[in-house]
């Protein structure tokens, strides 16, 4: 199945949060932490891309958010995967393994001048 470039953009922000979110109940500001430190760095998210993409998959009911008090005593969102996106999860993972594959072809398939 084709994946279209805005798709493939939108697709690929909730499929890194839904696997953030995944490894256990997280604040908004963890999530792009963690993904910070698991990427060593590379990827950095935008708090401007976070939230909104945060609200978009509790509307999805892919996430759950429940108010917490943090440890300086401030009211913070804690977000945790459901059912419902776990199902996602795993769907968006077998797409981007799907893409991934097709990538490595055409990039290990040797140039013409090569053949």
């Amino acid at each position: 199945m084709p994946i279209e470039k805005s798709e493939l953009l939108q697709g690929t922000l909730d499929m890194l949060i839904l696997k953030i979110v995944e490894l256990g109940p997280v604040h908004g500001y963890g999530i792009s932490q963690r993904i910070r430190q698991i990427s060593k760095e590379v990827l950095k998210m935008q708090q401007s891309s976070l939230y909104p993409a945060l609200h978009r998959l509790e509307k999805q009911t892919w996430i759950a958010a429940t108010w917490k008090l943090s440890e300086n005593k401030q009211r913070t969102r804690v977000y945790r995967l459901t059912p419902a996106g776990r199902r996602q999860l795993a769907s968006e993972r077998s797409r981007w393994e799907t893409l991934v594959g097709a990538m490595s072809g055409i990039l290990a398939k040797p140039r013409e001048s090569d053949v």
